[in-house]
């Protein structure tokens, strides 16, 4: 069955940040969605890249060579094994790309570290 998800919809569903939700999977691709506000953690993905695409609001990839600044409809890939922070002024809604499984804090688990979660029906 083919399913159309409307990304204001999705959005809208997640109210918390840094709580990454599942809205669409390709192949062995999860497509992410996640409001990002605040600084995440330091960490890196030792076997995959990392795909951002900001959708709304600004995002820094803080990288330990230099911060990469993303606007709205702005992607950046972030290579496998490198450490990076995402961090956010004010709410940015972001679209991820990662293979299915990845955990969202990588190498560094703790408090910040959460299970991909579904969204909920209309979105």
């Amino acid at each position: 069955m083919n399913t159309v998800h409307n990304l204001d919809a999705a959005f809208a569903l997640i109210p918390e940040p840094w709580q990454p939700h599942r809205l669409a999977s390709v192949n062995d691709y999860d497509v992410k969605v996640a409001r990002l506000r605040g600084e995440f953690v330091w960490h890196a993905h030792p076997e995959t890249d990392e795909l951002f695409l900001v959708m709304e609001g600004r995002l820094t990839i803080q990288l330990r060579d230099g911060d990469v600044e993303l606007g709205p409809h702005d992607v950046f890939v972030v290579p496998r094994g490198v450490e990076h922070c995402p961090k956010a002024d004010e709410d940015a809604l972001v679209v991820m790309v990662e293979p299915q499984g990845t955990v969202n804090t990588g190498d560094r688990p703790g408090e910040r570290t959460t299970e991909v979660r579904e969204l909920a029906d209309g979105a």
